[in-house]
């Protein structure tokens, strides 16, 4: 089916009573779900939807920045809007401490990280008291891009107590597994969960719009004997990723 029929006045009229706005979303969206939208198609520019549809461009663009935001359509600046390839969202139990490749890899995913940073450096005040170090002790520092199945998850940014790994650029997998040929593997952690929005950087590795909802993890990762390893700040995107917790009711 062709713009011209998909963008129809006779088709907007077609719909259900309400704002015109709303009639295109709909519109939009039933040629998306049914196909005569594909996934990663570009739709015709605002104006040219304006003039198929005889509605206003301010009209279609509030159609379709409601879609944008709800991620059925990705907006690339200097290319056009987009039919966004659905995203399917992983779980992730927050009562285990695990790896992100050991957690993809359980559930079959395919996992691939592109490192921002592997490097020694300086701590942050954060840093120097989070992972209790000493004035002048550097921290390996380790910025990811984390990605399943080609989709980018998450950006992670890891600082690793440099006693336990002091040459990043000789760990090219799992960070764990680095950990644990020194014997510094984590045994526990805490997490702090808080929403935000990202920014243009973020939006840009992460392959959505700036803007847009995530979830920002802090974890603490603790040593047997209570000593603190690893401290990871990390942005999740909110369209793909789910904390799931079990919670018990004690017997009173």
């Amino acid at each position: 089916m062709d713009a011209a029929t998909i963008f129809s006045p006779d088709r907007l009229n077609a719909e259900q009573p309400g704002p015109l706005y709303v009639k295109l979303r709909r519109v939009l969206e039933d040629a998306i779900d049914n196909g005569q939208l594909k996934d990663g198609e570009a739709l015709p520019t605002e104006r040219e939807i304006a003039r198929m549809a005889s509605l206003s461009r301010v009209t279609v663009r509030k159609a379709v920045e409601d879609l944008a935001r709800e991620g059925r359509l990705v907006r690339r600046r200097g290319s056009g809007t987009f039919v966004a390839a659905p995203v399917s969202r992983v779980q992730q139990p927050l009562s285990q401490l695990t790896s992100f490749t050991e957690d993809m890899a359980r559930r079959g995913l395919q996992t691939r990280s592109q490192w921002l940073k592997r490097e020694l450096v300086s701590p942050s005040p954060d840093e120097i008291m989070t992972l209790g170090l000493s004035v002048g002790e550097p921290i390996a520092r380790f910025d990811r891009l984390r990605m399943a199945n080609g989709t980018p998850l998450a950006i992670e940014r890891a600082a690793i107590v440099a006693q336990f790994i002091d040459d990043p650029a000789a760990v090219s997998g799992s960070l764990y597994d680095a950990l644990e040929k020194c014997g510094a593997r984590p045994v526990r952690a805490t997490q702090r969960i808080s929403a935000r929005n990202v920014d243009a950087d973020e939006a840009k590795l992460l392959g959505i719009e700036c803007g847009d909802a995530a979830l920002r993890i802090e974890r603490v990762s603790y040593l047997a004997s209570g000593r603190v390893v690893e401290f990871t700040r990390s942005i999740y995107r909110g369209d793909a990723y789910d904390f799931v917790a079990e919670l018990k009711i004690q017997s009173s």
